[in-house]
Parts: C-alpha cells; sequence; structure tokens
C-alpha cells in the first residue's frame, strides 16, 4: 500500500491511499479518482514528501508524540471533517446495499428497480463496467459504516 497526497483542479489537497503506482495510474484512467472535497476528477499526485519511520532503538530514545495528537475516531483537519460530514449525509440520505452495488444500479439504471439513493461495494472492474456502460455511479473517499472486527 502507498499513500499519496493528491491535488484538484481547484487547489484541494487531500491523502489516499493505493495498492500501488500503477493502481492509482489505472484508476485515474477509469475517472475513479475525485477530489475528496469538491468532487473534481481533475486530480494528480501532488509533491510530497516522504515518510520514513526511524529505527525502534531511535523512536525508543527519544518518543515524540505531539502534544494534541487526535484520536483515531476524531477528524484532524478541515479534509476530513468534510469527509465525515459527507459521510454521515450519505448514510443517513441512502439506503446501504453492500456487495449488491453493481446490480442494484445497473437495475435502477435500466428501470428494473425503482430509483433511489444507493451506496455500496463494487470491484473496481465492475465499476468500471457501469461507467461504460453510462450508469451514473461515483467512488466515495471513505468506508461504509458496516461493522467490521
Amino acid at each position: 500500500m502507498i499513500q499519496y497526497t493528491l491535488k484538484c483542479d481547484q487547489d484541494h489537497r487531500f491523502d489516499s491511499w493505493f495498492q500501488s503506482g500503477e493502481a492509482f495510474d489505472k484508476l485515474k484512467a477509469a475517472g475513479m479518482v475525485a477530489c475528496a472535497v469538491c468532487g473534481s476528477a481533475n486530480v494528480d499526485k501532488a509533491i510530497m514528501a516522504p515518510r520514513v519511520r526511524p529505527a525502534r532503538t531511535a523512536s525508543a530514545a527519544s518518543p515524540e508524540t505531539p502534544p494534541s495528537a487526535p484520536t483515531l475516531g476524531t477528524p484532524a483537519n478541515d479534509t476530513e471533517r468534510a469527509i465525515s460530514e459527507l459521510k454521515r449525509k450519505i448514510e443517513e440520505n441512502s439506503e446501504y446495499v453492500g456487495q449488491n452495488f453493481a446490480q442494484e444500479a445497473r437495475a435502477m439504471h435500466e428501470g428494473d428497480s425503482p430509483e433511489r439513493a444507493i451506496h455500496g461495494e463494487a470491484k473496481p472492474e465492475e465499476a468500471k463496467k457501469l461507467i461504460e456502460e453510462g450508469v451514473p455511479v461515483l467512488p466515495l473517499p471513505f468506508l461504509s459504516g458496516r461493522k467490521t472486527n
């Protein structure tokens, strides 16, 4: 996994994880990378410094924990707060259809299922196929609120 700092054409910056540099390139080419703030699909990698972890002996000798380090459940900046609010609104106003997302979205597009707001999960190749078929979908910048262990 690799974390990139990304920047859209509106100069919004945000971080995102990808399986590899090649995975980022494929997702961007498929139009599946969008700004977490404004939704723009015109996103590129921003210049960033590499994160190098100090040796364990060095970190044990001089622990550098920031005095006000955010906790895991607390948004640390404006972007995280915006994503958290987006997630809350989507989960309140749409139905979670889980792994059936591609089938449900296609059924609604073809008129076989009533139109409604849905969110769920789809493999990248399923999402690409939906886009090629003209089904209006977009990736969300967060994982669903379903319970995990």
